[in-house]
């Protein structure tokens, strides 16, 4: 991989936007890369949703530990939200890449190469990160929904229960401030 394919642009014109071959196929790259896991996260989330049953089938034997309607109105609730979310991401990630195509295509002999307004794509992109970091937020509290749903609530006290709560939160919350970091490092580059 030559040097000029991975390196970024910190060359503004007077107009605040940016022309340069490799970083507009990065941008588009990168766009890409939201929408690819946001499609990989809004299946797990119709899955989810299909794949939702009544609460028979909790595996805890302690009655007072089964959750209730509240619980799994929560679920729905959550894995609607955290859909929503990922299709906005998605659909702005889409409407950039949409964007940069088209200007893409005033420029003949340019293949790779758009004018951006750099304010306004980086807008953009928080905007479509944003809407993920928000998806894995609610899909994170559905799960937590789904785990008291099968091995009973977090109020009994069941360890079973809260290792798992505990591991899932831990992992989500530490890939998503990787993904927090690595978002806000960019723009600073």
């Amino acid at each position: 991989m030559a040097d000029s394919d991975i390196e970024t642009s910190s060359n503004h014109n007077s107009n605040n936007s940016v022309s340069n071959t490799s970083t507009t196929s990065v941008h588009i790259s990168a766009l890409d890369g939201i929408v690819n896991a946001n499609s990989l996260f809004t299946v797990a989330v119709f899955v989810g949703i299909s794949f939702d049953q009544p609460s028979e089938l909790t595996l805890t034997n302690r009655t007072e530990c089964n959750a209730g309607l509240d619980v799994e109105r929560d679920l729905v609730v959550f894995e609607v939200i955290s859909f929503a979310f990922f299709l906005f991401s998605s659909l702005v990630a889409q409407g950039l890449k949409l964007t940069i195509n088209l200007l893409n295509s005033k420029e003949t002999d340019e293949v790779f190469k758009a004018d951006i307004d750099c304010d306004l794509f980086r807008l953009g992109v928080v905007g479509a990160a944003g809407g993920s970091i928000l998806g894995c937020v609610f899909l994170l509290l559905s799960m937590v929904e789904v785990i008291q749903l099968r091995l009973g609530l977090l109020s009994c006290g069941s360890s079973l229960v809260i290792h798992t709560v505990l591991a899932l939160v831990v992992l989500v919350s530490s890939s998503l401030s990787v993904y927090i970091f690595t978002v806000f490092y960019s723009f600073r580059k």
